[in-house]
């Protein structure tokens, strides 16, 4: 079987399956069985697969079909152009918080060499890292309550060599933040999906990332309301809080943050135009 009659027929299988991009993902992982660039693979459409590659790549497809995500399935996802591995244990990352990434590194640079950052509920790290790349001087807190995530983090910081730059903290930021210093820049992308939400969610993202890391309680805001009064007691004077919101819910956060005693200072949309990222100061600060 070539290259060509192998993605024909398994991209028809995915699209079968209902599965989004059915012909992008089926060259993905037929790229990776192969360990060679996608558009590299493209180039050699009459190429022939071995036993052991066909066979493989009819398995991932067989796992893309039950909905198995298909970054789970290659291993890894590019955030940033940053290169991390994910697996069931974190959140995977998306193209809505590479915003949020790079707008935390612009605030963060301007803080100048020994600005310190905190990064609530890290999972696989992307936050942290891309920060730690984007400011070299800076110090980087990252707090996790899942211990399995913060070995994906750990080690997608040792795969970027930025682990010197980085202190992980195991906690739970319900009920405390790690540490007793102040930050000149706290983030997040915290769980904001409403629970009566989550059964109506992509069934790669319903099965298979973790719960907790999508889901916000009742009304989806409850992180919101917690961290908006922790995270005010460790912010230093002109620093700033910046986190990712979900669909349709910058108004009734702002008036979170505005009860807790800061100021939005600016809302920014993502890629799709929708409000995704906030950004607040301490009224006093």
């Amino acid at each position: 079987m070539t290259v060509k009659q192998a993605l024909a027929r398994h991209a028809a299988r995915l699209e079968r399956g209902g599965v989004p991009s059915a012909r992008l993902d089926a060259q993905w992982l037929l790229a990776h069985v192969l360990g060679m660039p996608r558009l590299e693979m493209e180039l050699q459409p009459e190429r022939r697969l071995t036993a052991r590659e066909a066979a493989t790549f009819a398995a991932l497809a067989a796992r893309r079909v039950r909905r198995v995500p298909l970054q789970h399935l290659v291993g890894t996802v590019s955030f940033c152009g940053i290169d991390l591995a994910v697996n069931r244990h974190v959140l995977i990352p998306r193209p809505e918080t590479e915003r949020l990434a790079e707008l935390a590194g612009e605030v963060l640079r301007g803080h100048g060499p020994g600005a310190r950052a905190l990064d609530i509920g890290t999972g696989s790290g992307c936050l942290a890292i891309a920060l730690a790349l984007a400011a070299p001087g800076a110090r980087v807190v990252a707090l996790e309550i899942s211990q399995s995530a913060l070995r994906v983090a750990r080690a997608n910081a040792r795969r970027n060599r930025v682990s010197a730059r980085i202190r992980w903290a195991h906690g739970d930021a319900r009920c405390r933040l790690p540490g007793r210093v102040g930050f000149h820049l706290i983030v997040s992308n915290p769980p904001y999906i409403a629970t009566g939400q989550m059964a109506a969610l992509q069934p790669e993202v319903r099965d298979h990332d973790p719960r907790r890391a999508l889901d916000g309680g009742p009304d989806g805001l409850h992180f919101y309301r917690v961290l908006a009064v922790s995270a005010r007691r460790r912010l230093l004077p002109g620093g700033c809080l910046m986190w990712e919101l979900g669909d349709g819910q910058s108004d009734a956060v702002g008036a979170i943050l505005v009860a807790a005693g800061w100021k939005v200072q600016a809302v920014h949309a993502d890629w799709n135009g929708t409000p995704r990222i906030m950004v607040a100061t301490v009224l006093d600060s």
